[in-house]
């Protein structure tokens, strides 16, 4: 199986036949239709595979943080489609291959973990992976109708260690190294990157570099595939620039609420750019093909209402946080961003169904947005300017003004209407909250104390 090991920027999902269960539905072409396949060896076959018997399939997860991060998700849904129609999953924590510096085709080698760290990220992420397949299982199970029967069996979470840790460096030379192809390995877009970034560092120090290199690469020989064993490459997950989705890259979006809120995690996707909707409905969602297509078209007549969006993220939402974490997002996110806010500075919206505690709940105690002030510092105290510059929703008190100058600081969705203003008791949600926002996504929630 290691010579089906794809290094390219694509996620890897290595499939090996086993016999379980019972499969009925074209799977494969389910997950072309939806965008799950970059690459495939041996296509026919493994559609013929697909449809003999049910199959043993896994994907790698590499535990460099504790939790999963959006860029996860494209495999691990491939993953639970393979679930879903009867073929038995293992998502592999890559406990070996992570004490092993990875450039994952940047310009720059991820840093090595320490044991402690990197026991402690095993931990974690066998916990993530565990309640992602729990929660997300059940949720792709009620969007297209299948029975328990599809639901339920465990997904065991496996270790590469297990095996690595009795793999002597004789052994691999023998059985992987053998098949090594120096002008292929030197040609990969992992060799490459590696020996650009050695070239930065030192002249002359290629050929070393790529030597040193070549123990771990040469489980990409280039022999036929062991009969009965396939590997799909998944697309990459990037940012609109183009950069990959991690945690050393900086800009992961996590599963976990504790380092990614929920609410921040729901804006993330209702921020998606309209060209992506087809894409990321197809992928994120189980939603039946026809009923995406329905939406988008409905979306493309309108994109101002952002509807594929809000459908985009509930669905992930959802199945990554459960439907009681959803309802709180949806609703802070209809009061705190609302599609048209009030002119009048006489008037309030409508905060009846919002109170403190689903505030602290849905942003987080440590979020920075939440700000605490007591209410003697806050009620009829206080200008409205000097808060926002309190909250960081201005760099300066004479920012703040101009902020106001040109009605652009809201107070509860209110333009404010001078700089004079200040928070009276009544204008408290819940008797407790005050949300201040600059422009569209500024925001600061002030909790009285």
């Amino acid at each position: 199986m290691l010579q089906l090991r794809f290094l390219s920027r694509t996620s890897r999902l290595l499939v090996k036949c086993r016999q379980r269960g019972v499969h009925t539905a074209p799977l494969l072409e389910e997950l072309t239709e939806r965008g799950f396949i970059q690459d495939v060896t041996r296509k026919e076959e493994l559609a013929k595979a697909l449809a003999s018997k049910p199959q043993g399939v896994y994907t790698g997860v590499d535990p460099t943080a504790s939790s999963l991060h959006i860029g996860h998700l494209v495999p691990l849904l491939g993953l639970v489609h393979f679930h879903l129609h009867g073929h038995k999953i293992v998502p592999l924590i890559g406990s070996a291959t992570g004490r092993i510096g990875d450039p994952s085709g940047r310009s720059t080698e991820r840093k090595q973990q320490t044991t402690e760290d990197l026991d402690n990220n095993i931990a974690g992420l066998t916990r993530s992976v565990n309640g992602f397949f729990q929660r997300a299982v059940k949720h792709a199970s009620t969007r297209l109708g299948l029975g328990k029967d599809r639901v339920e069996g465990g997904v065991e979470v496996k270790s590469n260690i297990d095996w690595h840790e009795k793999f002597s460096m004789i052994d691999f030379l023998q059985v992987v190294g053998v098949h090594a192809r120096i002008n292929a390995m030197m040609n990969r877009e992992s060799t490459t990157a590696a020996r650009s970034r050695w070239e930065g560092r030192t002249s002359g120090g290629t050929s070393s570099r790529a030597l040193s290199s070549s123990g771990k690469l040469s489980n990409e020989g280039e022999t036929a595939s062991p009969e009965g064993a396939f590997g799909i490459t998944t697309p990459l997950l990037t940012t609109p620039s183009g950069e990959k989705f991690g945690k050393s890259a900086g800009n992961a979006v996590w599963l976990d609420e504790n380092l990614t809120s929920v609410f921040d995690f729901y804006q993330y996707f209702l921020k998606s750019p309209d060209a992506a909707m087809s894409t990321y409905l197809k992928l994120f969602t189980f939603l039946p093909r026809n009923e995406i297509d329905a939406i988008v078209e409905v979306h493309n007549a309108s994109p101002e209402q952002r509807g594929a969006q809000k459908v985009l993220a509930a669905e992930v939402t959802e199945m990554v946080h459960g439907a009681a974490a959803l309802d709180r997002v949806q609703t802070l996110t209809a009061l705190l961003f609302p599609t048209s806010s009030s002119t009048s500075s006489s008037t309030s919206s409508d905060y009846s169904n919002l109170t403190t505690e689903s505030i602290i709940s849905a942003f987080g105690d440590s979020d920075p947005r939440l700000v605490y002030i007591p209410e003697s510092e806050l009620v009829e105290s206080t200008p409205i300017v000097k808060l926002a510059k309190r909250c960081g929703l201005a760099p300066s008190n004479s920012a703040a003004k101009t902020l106001v100058a040109s009605r652009g600081l809201y107070m509860n969705n209110i333009v404010v209407p001078d700089i004079q203003t200040t928070v009276s008791k009544s204008q408290l949600i819940n008797d407790r909250v005050l949300v201040l926002r600059a422009g569209k996504d500024k925001l600061a929630v002030i909790i009285a104390q």
